[in-house]
Parts: C-alpha cells; structure tokens; sequence
C-alpha cells in the first residue's frame, strides 16, 4: 500500500518508521525540505517532498499537522487526489475535524493514536510507538465503512489498541483525561511561578523532585498542542475545568474546616481509583466494526 504522511514530526515520522517496517511504501510531505530530508535518512519515508501534488499515487494519507492547519491542507490537498484515497488524520480533537473535513471529503476518517513524548520532531520520531496504545477511531453516519475498515486494519497492524466512538464521544472522554491535565499541570507551574518572594520560589525550584516532574509534566509541554485542545475541544474543556474547580473547592473546605475523616476517605478513593484509568492497555474495542 502506498502510504501519504502530510507533517513529519514525532507522529507523522513514528508511523512512517513503522509502515515502512511492515512492507508499505511511505511518501511524506513536509513544510520545509530539510524535514523530509532528515525524514528519509533516519527511515520514516521513502520519498520526501514539499508539495502536496507528490501524494497524487497514494492509497491513504495522514494529516499529521497541528490541528489549526488540518482543514486548510485538506482543501489543498484533495484535489491531487483520487476518489478513492482515504484520508484521516491524528489529532487530539475529532469534532471540529471531522466537522470541517468531511464535507469536503467523504471518504475521510477522524483518528487519534493516542501516544507521544514531550519532544516533538523528527528527530525523536521511534518505532512501535502505538504499540499497545490506545488508536481511536471516530467514524459518523457518513463514513465509508471500507474507509474504516482500512484504518483499523493499519491500526491493528500497529500493534495499537483500535477503539471505536463518535466524535464527540471522544472529545469527552479525551477532556478528562488529557486536555485536563494538560490544563490543571500548568495552572500548578503558574502557581509556583507566582510565589511572591523570590527566596522561596528559588528554594522550591532547587527541591522539586520526582513528584512535581510527574505533575508538571504535561503542563510544561509543546504550548502550541494545550492552546488547540483548548481552542478546539472548548466546551468540553470548559465542563472538566469547572468540575474540577467544584472539586478543588470541596478540598479546601474539608481542609479549612479540619475534616480529617472526610478527606482520607476521598484520598483512599484516589488511591483505589487510579489503577483503572492507567492500565496498561486498554480495553477491547466492543463497537462494531
């Protein structure tokens, strides 16, 4: 099969590492020819381009961009392609992409492999990096059941853990677990940036260990992917942050009013509930396919 990849970063450069492994030709697209260039040397594509026009033979593309540039590149893109090609993409939001994209192109997939790294680029791109990680797909009455078909297929063969939803399933779900925390983990470096004698901020920057790179993490990561979760998945973004105020404030009353019981217990059910949202894969996909 041959393979489009538009966006040779961490995501684009990893699938492109690993389609190449399992037999399929690859041809990237990427802003800048240095990128593809670096792309074939390290093995994520065969050929390297800067112009969409390249992917014109291609059986499948990746739109592998950052969200606010998905839309505008398909536009650019479709027509060099044939009716035939599937086109789906990997971002972290599905409603407004399939949303925007599927009007132009019904035989488009919204999908979501759900791994990365802090790093972003193709210099950190690796192989069998969805292996045993969530790849959702997020199909609407519309979509060609081949088209999916074909994504699980690939995904499978990734070696991810195909799962099946709508849209805006996904965009719930995702906000709690990843759009949240990418908020919550920079509200927590804010807060500490905003100790206001400089002798303390200092004395806990010099401290900060395991527990605060654990929780700061996300927070601290690509600025440019926490504002498009934001931007693009607003509502739902909204719905998690105000719960989580709701539960910020019942801590601190519970701590305010020396509620010592009432907050182990709360703690105790933090403690046994952890172990079920970071399982180390997820469960079967049970949606039909």
């Amino acid at each position: 099969m041959k393979i489009g990849i538009v966006g040779l970063g961490l995501i684009g450069g990893s699938l492109g590492l690993d389609f190449r492994r399992l037999g399929h030709q690859v041809l990237g697209v990427a802003r800048r020819a240095a990128t593809g260039e670096a792309a074939i040397a390290c093995g994520a594509v065969d050929q390297a381009s800067t112009e969409l026009q390249s992917l014109q033979a291609a059986d499948i593309v990746f739109l592998c961009t950052p969200i606010h540039m998905i839309e505008a590149i398909s536009i650019d893109l479709i027509p060099h392609l044939s009716p035939q090609t599937i086109l789906t993409d990997v971002g972290s939001v599905k409603g407004a992409i399939v949303d925007a994209v599927t009007p132009h192109w019904p035989n488009f997939v919204g999908g979501h492999p759900m791994a990365g790294k802090t790093e972003v680029g193709i210099a950190v791109a690796e192989p069998h990096l969805f292996a045993q990680r969530a790849y959702v797909i997020t199909p609407v009455a519309t979509t060609p059941t081949t088209a999916v078909a074909v994504l699980r297929e690939l995904a499978t063969a990734l070696q991810a853990q195909v799962l099946t939803c709508t849209p805006a399933q996904h965009d719930r779900a995702v906000a709690w677990i990843s759009h949240l925390p990418v908020m919550i983990s920079g509200s927590l470096i804010q807060a500490c940036l905003n100790e206001p004698d400089a002798h303390i901020r200092k004395l806990a920057e010099s401290l900060a260990s395991s527990g605060f790179c654990d929780t700061s993490r996300v927070g601290g990561g690509h600025p440019e992917l926490g504002l498009m979760m934001a931007r693009y998945n607003r509502d739902e973004v909204l719905r998690s942050l105000q719960a989580y105020q709701q539960e910020i404030q019942q801590l601190t009353t519970l701590v305010a009013t020396d509620q010592w019981a009432a907050l182990a217990a709360r703690l105790t059910e933090n403690h046994q509930a952890r172990s079920r949202f970071i399982q180390s894969t997820p469960e079967p996909d049970t949606a039909a396919p």
